[in-house]
């Protein structure tokens, strides 16, 4: 059985990641066909994106048919198949964007459809029986304003970013491994489509039409009221008034309500309508007025509600200046953002926004990153050693050369080059999740929907059968219709319809102010109720960047000469410790030192090189007790020692006689054993530590921070075997690393969060949770905010049914009337609204 690997983006171009809907339709349309025994989605990692693998056998089919196979089968669902994320104004409140959501679910072609409270419609289509330009006529239909189209068609690659010439399918490369595995590596992306025209569709006073409506009809209800205690007024002064508080408190109300109905739902707003209409069939004028007063107000403030977490995250989009000064030889022309490409050169003056995603050529600043990464300190910046440095390679830059698009800079100039078109900035990237996020449904959410899909119409029996109550009890019909239209006001579930998606979309939004990516309901509320947590160690709990810790003389050398001879050997070397040694050995002499000479390399065990006329060995201990046959009793016990205190050991030695050990170390975060610390008090019981170092090593690093468990000697795929293992003992376990190595674990584990996504695009697409500093203090932040957003759910859903369960007995047995009823209900409803809109201020 042989394997082959083609990239998901030119297999399905148009869809947004490996988890949407048509990646299930290609494997199912693969897995069985002659010789092709599994296809299986490999997950982004480090810079190859998302994969499809296959497994053939090379008897029954070649690797030429599973490629034509899959690419034919790949065209025909993108041929089938289309996906939009679409911005829109006129959803007034989650009820709305579910009775939207229905409707547009009915027409013909739709696939799948998620329409939040804000206004954000996620869909997917077949091409064959609707098209875009029909799905915004429907939209446009319902009553809603089109203010921005995104369809998920990837991007061309970065040169294709920008030249539109080249073809979208390119040449494929094999890449031959050990397993015959072979990876087809193409760099796609999306383009961008959207529609500039955006205007109310609220009313004559635009998006304040509802309040005022409101207002109004408390006005005429408190003069109509007031009015009724002048003694020799008519009443039909006041019932006029009342009457004028009907049209402004019902208008709002009769159009949802007629618009539910001609759509087949029986939402909330048909059922005060009916209970008004039944207040003033009874003469209760007054109580029918307030409850139609109530009940817009309440409405309208639902809306403001949405509307201020909405409008917390459209500031994202305004962080980045719409404009750059672009260098062209000596001259600067100020010229539009989406006008820039990668290679080209801006500057940035001082105290101004940086316009896109770069890296620094000139100039040394302090940039505030905080709009971006959340981090509340400017951190420093420098130029990049070589100016004409490749542009591919500047994810793997260190933090300290790159500047995102809406950072601000300091005091200083600085000259940018660009790294990203506008539309693939960090910031751009980020707005487009968030705006994603407010279409995915928490589990709560969903649970709430479908309640009161089954509760509404029960609502709507007891109401009827209530209204023959007279039948069997010795009353008027009148007292029945009175009790009925109680309960109707009692039982209708407003503030349940709103509990949920407020506290959700506050929780997002404050995310997002604070550097927090949390990508829709279900991981907020994942992440809220957590008892553990396992981290990668490497550049999430550590620095990510050994350092030397320490220099040991054996046999009658001086320190000095011991590090010349380690840093001129070193010099030779690209190894990643090698650039440590030399690095901490440099600062500790304060001098430079000449480079030996004649490097060997020994894999796996260290490197051999001539200096001063003598050979000079540096490596492990296996190198030497392979070369030497055994150690040294106590420079073996001395090695030991300083391994189980957590360090990296390599023997120096000259002409075959000892001459010292060094010691590196990756060191701990600065801010580890406080961040596990916080997270302990948060309620985290567990934190596990995997790392693919020695298990010694491990222990000593979690020993000092605060690890509860360090599992060490782990491959990648044996981190995906140890989440599997902690979910069956801990039902739900986070994943932490920096979404790129991590991220076939961060996949198998309850919620994945990626450190640093700021400056990875893998990062951002692989994880649920980003914090887009590379700052570990910023994860109990969004564990609390998720804890608190997961309680005022909790909150909210005891207020909402328990207020139901109190009023419906209360009504029917005629103990509160309507007017009790009607502030019960919308006294619920406001308080969950207030309740979740306290999100947005928590602190950290």
């Amino acid at each position: 059985m042989e394997k082959t690997r083609i990239n998901l983006d030119i297999l399905l171009p148009e869809v947004p990641d490996e988890r949407d809907e048509c990646v299930n339709r290609i494997i199912k349309s693969l897995a069985y066909k002659r010789g092709i025994d599994h296809v299986h989605i490999v997950p982004e990692k480090e810079n190859k994106k998302a994969q499809l693998c296959f497994h053939y056998n090379p008897d029954e089919i070649s690797i030429n048919k599973v490629e034509q196979l899959a690419k034919q089968a790949g065209a025909e669902i993108t041929e089938h198949y289309g996906h939009l994320l679409i911005e829109t104004s006129g959803i007034r409140h989650p009820r709305h964007a579910r009775i939207i959501e229905a409707s547009i679910r009915k027409n013909k072609g739709i696939q799948n459809v998620s329409v939040s409270g804000t206004g954000f419609i996620q869909l997917e289509f077949n091409k064959e029986a609707t098209s875009a330009e029909i799905i915004n006529q429907q939209l446009k239909d319902e009553g809603l304003t089109i203010t921005e189209i995104e369809d998920f068609h990837w991007h061309e690659s970065k040169e294709t970013a920008v030249s539109k010439e080249v073809p979208a399918h390119q040449h494929t490369e094999h890449d031959h491994d050990h397993n015959h595995d072979h990876a087809h590596n193409h760099d796609h992306g999306h383009d961008h489509a959207a529609t500039g025209h955006t205007h109310s569709h609220s009313g004559i006073f635009g998006e304040k039409t509802e309040l005022l409506f409101a207002i109004i009809c408390g006005a005429l209800l408190g003069i109509g009221f007031g009015l009724s205690f002048i003694k020799g007024l008519s009443q039909y002064v006041s019932i006029g008034l009342y009457i004028g508080a009907y049209f402004f408190g019902g208008f709002y109300t009769t159009k949802e309500a007629i618009e539910g109905i001609s759509k087949g739902e029986f939402e909330i707003d048909f059922l005060m309508l009916v209970a008004a209409i039944g207040a003033a069939f009874l003469g209760l004028w007054a109580e029918g007025a307030l409850l139609l007063f109530l009940f817009s107000l309440g409405h309208s403030l639902e809306h403001y509600a949405m509307e201020k977490a909405k409008k917390s995250i459209a500031a994202l989009t305004e962080l980045a200046p719409k404009t750059a000064l672009l260098k062209t030889g000596n001259d600067l022309n100020e010229v539009k953002i989406e006008e820039l490409k990668p290679g080209d050169i801006i500057v940035v003056k001082p105290n101004s926004k940086i316009s896109a995603d770069g890296i620094i050529v000139k100039g040394n600043s302090s940039i505030n990153q905080a709009p971006i990464t959340g981090e509340s300190v400017p951190v420093d910046k420098m130029p990049v050693e070589d100016p004409n440095v490749d542009i591919a390679q500047a994810d793997k830059l260190d933090a300290a050369y790159k500047v995102f698009a809406g950072s601000i800079n300091g005091s200083k100039n600085l000259e940018i080059k660009v790294t990203k078109v506008a539309a693939d900035s960090t910031i751009a990237r980020l707005v487009k999740m968030v705006n994603e996020a407010q279409t995915q449904k928490s589990p709560t959410q969903n649970f709430t929907d479908k309640l009161e899909k089954y509760y509404v119409p029960s609502v709507l029996l007891l109401v009827v059968l209530l209204l023959f109550a007279f039948l069997v009890k010795d009353e008027p019909f009148s007292a029945s219709f009175y009790r009925a239209m109680a309960v109707l006001v009692a039982a209708s579930p407003c503030a349940l319809a709103i509990s949920t998606p407020s506290a959700v979309l506050s929780a997002v939004a404050r995310a997002a102010r604070g550097g927090v990516l949390i990508k829709g309901g279900k991981p907020l509320e994942a992440l809220g109720s957590l008892t553990a947590i396992a981290f990668d160690k490497t550049g999430t709990l550590t620095e990510g960047k050994p350092k030397l810790t320490g220099v040991y003389l054996l046999n009658e050398i001086s320190e000095e000469e011991l590090l010349h001879m380690i840093i001129a050997v070193e010099k030779l070397s690209d190894h990643p410790l090698a650039a440590a040694i030399v690095k901490g050995g440099t600062e500790k002499l304060n001098k430079d030192v000449p480079a030996a000479s004649n490097l060997q390399a020994i894999p796996g065990r260290g490197i051999k090189a001539d200096y001063q006329s003598n050979t000079i060995h540096i490596g492990n201990k296996e190198l030497f007790t392979e070369k030497n046959d055994q150690l040294p009793d106590g420079i073996k016990t001395q090695v030991e020692d300083l391994e189980r205190k957590g360090n990296t050991t390599m023997l120096v030695q000259q002409n075959g006689q000892f001459k010292g050990i060094i010691t590196l170390m990756d060191m701990a975060r600065g801010d580890a054993k406080e961040t596990l610390a916080q997270l302990h008090k948060l309620g985290i019981r567990k934190m596990i530590m995997l790392t693919g170092d020695n298990q010694k090593v491990a222990e000593a690093i979690a020993k000092e921070i605060g690890i509860t468990d360090a599992w060490g000697n782990l491959m990648p795929e044996q981190k995906v075997e140890a989440i599997e293992k902690l979910k069956i003992s801990e039902k739900q376990v986070a994943m932490v690393g920096d979404g790129v190595n991590d991220a076939p674990a961060m996949a198998k584990s309850t919620v994945g969060i990626a450190m640093g996504a700021a400056g990875s695009d893998v990062a951002l697409e692989t994880a649920d949770i980003a914090l887009m500093a590379d700052k570990l203090e910023n994860l109990p932040f969004a564990i609390g905010l998720s804890k608190k957003a997961h309680r005022i759910i909790k909150q909210n859903l005891v207020i909402s049914l328990g207020m139901v369960v109190i009023l419906i007995p209360l009504t029917i047995l005629g103990i509160a009337h309507i007017g009790p009823a009607v502030i019960g209900h919308e006294g619920s409803t406001l308080i969950v609204v207030f309740n979740a809109l306290r999100l947005l201020a928590y602190k950290k």
